[in-house]
């Protein structure tokens, strides 16, 4: 046996708040088919709890399950249960067992004191399926830590069930509901069964499974719209007697596995019906109920599969499909299919043919997004909507027609307005221009990728991309270059920014050499020529005498002075100039001194 840790009942009573109040019992799975159900499971208990003064409890006990070989296993569900607050590592054939889902209750009783119960569940259908018929084992289900409290009052208990929807061919089309908790019965659970379209009451059934029952209280009652019903083994004013009515067993101590026959109480063409437990003065609770109906209505559903997103665009294709799976009917066609976002009606649709049972229907259409509505929002297909929430079928659930997923919207990048960038005129309006930076200045998000182009058409057809933007030329400006930014949905933008060129201060190279060694044979001035088109440039001795008047159409001063007929070298020494470089951005001449030497 397991080592297993429990938290007993006295600390809970003074560390924990008290819960006086179960799960209550709600609707778990609805299945509809060629399909029935029963149960098999067994007490823990030898004997019953209520009538024997010692402990009665144990942790393990078997069942037999004995299906027919044309029934087909297509759920198997596992409940256990016992008092105290819970063993949920169980085995089962000796195989470890954890819940999928857990219950507990809890009541004072009339001195105060409070008392825990729990249950636990587990979906073991594929177990079942692989192992099928045979002697099923539940071991290790141990209450020992809390069965002296519980004894006190005659609730110490354990025992487990599993209950069973199979299929067979020869049944009619029913509908199996299941409906799961851990309630209390102090006086009447009421359930209401909705959705329904009975068409043959013919071997409609209700059963349950029921703790700590007690056969010698004969104070409860079970009952279908209003009429207290019995069978072979619950009198009518003992439902919770410790029996197993699918086996005749009599010795289920302190549970029940019963099943009633309730075709005489439910009518052809009913839409609803109410199922009521009681008890008057044996505490019960209720883990379990399951009704068969042969109610004959489809059960449309809608999942939207996929659609398709375009950069800026708000007209989305949809794809999707109509189910008709979990129904005892067919689907019939142009079920109406309405399509929300954000509760605005978008876009209308409908089923092309009939569906049948257990089959589905795929289609597509295209919503327009209103432009009031933000980038990211919620889509919701609806299957049996005519467009303001109301339907035109009849269905077994009224509740499962919608399906909603996010979509967010793919629109171009946002990005940065880039300024003029400016380099010095060197000639012509050529210029030499470094925009690499511009890469992160443009972008508003560090995942877009920016690229740079020559002309528009570069830059939207992707091709021929600018790489040196360090050193980019541009022979002549202004020069516009354009920038494509994507983003990870691969939409883009596309701006620009124009190359413009300034002109510089121009060098003066104050040195001259007539010599014809290529050396500074005549004085330059880097910067002026083809950018200051109209400069004027005057040479003066040191007295103050004009030598030489160049500009953009005479070559550089190489010393020789020119008066009037004919010209002759200057001779070695100190010269001044005085250069008109007639721009805008430069008012002043500029003005120096040059050597010359022959």
């Amino acid at each position: 046996m397991k080592q297993k840790k429990y938290f007993y009942i006295y600390f809970a009573i003074i560390l924990f708040p008290l819960f006086l109040n179960g799960q209550d019992i709600s609707l778990y799975t609805q299945i509809n088919g060629r399909y029935d159900f029963t149960f098999i499971g067994n007490t823990m208990n030898s004997a019953e709890n209520n009538i024997t003064a010692g402990l009665v409890t144990g942790t393990s006990s078997t069942a037999n399950l004995n299906l027919n070989s044309n029934d087909t296993v297509i759920k198997a569900f596992l409940y256990w249960s016992g008092s105290g607050d819970g063993d949920f590592e169980v085995d089962l054939n000796g195989i470890p067992i954890t819940p999928d889902r857990t219950f507990n209750h809890s009541r004072i009783s009339g001195n105060n004191q409070t008392f825990t119960y729990f249950s636990a569940f587990k979906d073991i259908t594929t177990y079942i399926q692989n192992n099928g018929n045979g002697d099923y084992t539940l071991s290790n289900l141990d209450i020992s830590a809390f069965e002296v409290y519980h004894k006190q009052i005659s609730t110490n208990y354990s025992g487990w069930a599993i209950l069973i929807v199979y299929e067979n061919s020869n049944l009619p089309l029913n509908q199996i509901n299941v409906y799961d908790g851990l309630q209390g019965v102090p006086s009447n659970l009421s359930i209401n069964l909705t959705n329904l379209f009975v068409i043959d009451n013919n071997n409609a059934t209700a059963g349950f499974i029921a703790w700590e029952g007690d056969a010698s209280l004969p104070t409860e009652t079970f009952a279908i719209n209003g009429t207290v019903i019995s069978n072979g083994s619950n009198p009518i004013n003992n439902v919770f007697n410790g029996t197993n009515s699918i086996t005749g067993a009599t010795d289920l101590y302190n549970m029940d596995l019963d099943i009633y026959d309730i075709e005489n109480y439910i009518q052809i063409g009913n839409t609803s019906a109410n199922i009521t437990l009681s008890s008057f003065q044996d505490f019960i609770m209720i883990n379990t109920v399951v009704t068969k109906l042969n109610s004959q209505l489809p059960d449309a559903t809608i999942v939207i599969d996929d659609y398709d997103l375009t950069c800026n665009n708000r007209e989305i294709p949809i794809n999707y499909t109509v189910y008709n799976v979990n129904s005892t009917e067919i689907l019939q066609a142009n079920t109406p299919i309405a399509f929300y976002v954000e509760g605005v009606l978008v876009g209308a649709s409908q089923t092309q043919n009939i569906i049948p049972i257990g089959n589905n229907e795929t289609g597509s259409t295209v919503i327009t997004i209103p432009n009031s509505i933000s980038q990211n929002f919620t889509l919701t297909a609806v299957v049996d909507d005519i467009g303001n929430g109301n339907g035109i079928v009849t269905e077994l659930v009224e509740t499962n027609n919608s399906n909603t997923i996010g979509i967010k919207l793919l629109i171009s990048p946002e990005f940065n307005i880039l300024e003029p960038l400016l380099s010095c005129n060197l000639g012509l309006t050529k210029a030499i221009f470094d925009f690499s930076d511009y890469e992160q200045q443009v972008k508003i998000a560090i995942s877009q990728i920016v690229t740079f182009y020559e002309n528009y058409d570069d830059a939207e057809n992707e091709q021929d991309p600018i790489f040196n933007t360090s050193n980019y030329e541009a022979t002549s400006t202004p020069k516009e270059i354009f920038i494509r930014i994507e983003n990870e949905y691969n939409c883009y933008s596309i701006t620009s920014f124009l190359l413009k060129v300034k002109n510089c201060p121009p060098i003066v190279y104050n040195a001259v050499s007539p010599n014809n060694d290529n050396l500074n044979d005549s004085f330059f001035i880097d910067g002026l020529r083809d950018i200051f088109i109209n400069f004027r440039l005057e040479i003066y001795n040191r007295w103050g005498k004009l030598l030489w008047i160049g500009n953009n159409d005479k070559p550089d001063w190489n010393g020789y002075v020119e008066e009037g007929i004919g010209s002759k070298l200057a001779p070695d020494g100190t010269y001044f100039y005085i250069l008109y470089l007639n721009d805008p951005s430069y008012p002043e001449p500029l003005n120096g001194y040059l050597y010359l030497d022959k």
